[in-house]
C-alpha cells in the first residue's frame, strides 16, 4: 500500500508495469480523453433540483471507492489516452483524502490536467494545499448572487462563504475559473447579466448550464427550465457585442461580452445539441462506470478490482462499455429502468 502521505508520483498496481493502451473510442468516432470521477455521494447542500431537504440513502462508506482504488482507476484511465481528471461528488471537498488524490494525478503520466467542481463552501479553507497539489482548475457551482435566493434554492445558508472562496480562487495560480450556474426560468432569469458582469474585470468563465432531470421531486418539469436558445437570446439582447470564442467541448455557446476580460458559456445539457463532440467517461462514487450521463447501464469497476481483476481486464471492461455508448442522451435515457434518483448519485 501506497503511504498517502509521502506520495509524489504513481508506482506499478499488482506488479503491472506501467503500459499504454489504444485510445478509447465508440462505434460512432468519438475518442474519450476526459475522466470525470465522484468522490462521494454526500454534500453539504440541499439544492432543489438535485435531491430533498432530508438527503437520500446515502451508500455507506464500504460501498464507496478507496483511496487506493481510485489511485488504480486513475493510473488505468492514464494508460488508456485519458489526460483530464474532474473529481465531482456529492462535495468533494467533504473527502479528506482530497489533497491527495489531486497531488497523485498530477503526477501521474499521462494526465495533463486536474480540475475540480465544489460547491465552494469548504473551498476557500483547502484552496492553499490545492493549489500547491498541482490542481489546474476548479469549478464552482453557484446558482445566485442573493441570500434569500441562495437560501431557498439550497436550502442553506452560505453564500458569503461560496463569495469568498470565489474571491480566494481568482486570486491564486489556479489556471481555470469557472462559475456554474443553473439557469432557470422564474428563479434566476433575471440574474443573468449580474453574473455575466463578473466576467468584466476577472478572467473566468461563467457557465449557464440547462436544468437536468436529476431530482426526486423532478423540479424540471415545473416550468422553471430554461432552453440554452433562450440564454444566448436573452443575453445577447442585453450586451452591444457577443463574440463567439473557443471554449471546451462542453460550452457549446460561448463568448466574450463587448471586450470584456472574462468569457460567457451556455451549456445545453438537456437539449443534448453537444453529444455529438463528448469525450467524457464517468465512473460514479461506488465505482460504477457510466458511458453517458443519461445512461441507464451501469459496469462495476469496483467489484472488478475488489474480485482480483487485472488492469488488462479492467480495460477490456472499460473499451466494452465505451464501445456500447449510444449517440447521444436521448437514446440513452430510453433504455431500462432509471438507477439513480438524484444528480449526487452519478456526480456532477
Amino acid at each position: 500500500m501506497r503511504m498517502i502521505e509521502n506520495i509524489i508520483t504513481p508506482t506499478p498496481i499488482n506488479g503491472e508495469l506501467d503500459q499504454s493502451a489504444p485510445p478509447i473510442i465508440d462505434r460512432f468516432g468519438r475518442s474519450f480523453n476526459y475522466l470525470r470521477l465522484a468522490l462521494n455521494e454526500q454534500c453539504n447542500l440541499r439544492c432543489i433540483y438535485c435531491m430533498p431537504e432530508e438527503g437520500i440513502d446515502f451508500r455507506s462508506k464500504d460501498k464507496l471507492l478507496t483511496t487506493e482504488e481510485i489511485f488504480r482507476l486513475i493510473e488505468i484511465a492514464s494508460q488508456m489516452g485519458v489526460s483530464k481528471i474532474r473529481f465531482t461528488g456529492g462535495e468533494p471537498l467533504l473527502r479528506k483524502d482530497i489533497s491527495e488524490l489531486v497531488r497523485f494525478s498530477h503526477h501521474c503520466k499521462g494526465i495533463e490536467s486536474v480540475h475540480l467542481t465544489t460547491n465552494g463552501l469548504l473551498l476557500s479553507k483547502q484552496i492553499d494545499k490545492l493549489e500547491t497539489s498541482g490542481l489546474s482548475g476548479i469549478n464552482i457551482s453557484l446558482d445566485t448572487l442573493t441570500p434569500k435566493k441562495f437560501s431557498i434554492i439550497t436550502r442553506r445558508d452560505g453564500l458569503d462563504l461560496v463569495l469568498n472562496s470565489l474571491h480566494k480562487a481568482m486570486e491564486s495560480t489556479i489556471q481555470s475559473i469557472k462559475l456554474n450556474v443553473v439557469a432557470m426560468r422564474g428563479f434566476n432569469d433575471d440574474e443573468l447579466m449580474d453574473f455575466v458582469y463578473l466576467t468584466e474585470k476577472n478572467n473566468i468563465t461563467v457557465r449557464f448550464i440547462e436544468l437536468m432531470p436529476f431530482d426526486s421531486h423532478q423540479i424540471w418539469k415545473t416550468g422553471k427550465f430554461y432552453g440554452a436558445d433562450h440564454i444566448v437570446s436573452d443575453i445577447k439582447n442585453q450586451v452591444d457585442e457577443l463574440n463567439p470564442i473557443d471554449g471546451s467541448r462542453t460550452e457549446h455557446h460561448i463568448f466574450r461580452v463587448n471586450d470584456y476580460t472574462g468569457k460567457v458559456a451556455v451549456i445545453p445539457a438537456y437539449s443534448r445539441s453537444l453529444c455529438g463532440a463528448c469525450n467524457r467517461i464517468r465512473i460514479t462514487a461506488d465505482g460504477k462506470l457510466l458511458n453517458c450521463l443519461y445512461s441507464q447501464d451501469e459496469t462495476n469497476l469496483r467489484d472488478a478490482m475488489r474480485t482480483g481483476k487485472t488492469d488488462m481486464m479492467i480495460k477490456e471492461m472499460i473499451y466494452g462499455t465505451m464501445k456500447k455508448k449510444f449517440k447521444d442522451g436521448w437514446e440513452a435515457q430510453n433504455q431500462g429502468n432509471d438507477n439513480r434518483e438524484s444528480m449526487t448519485q452519478i456526480g456532477g
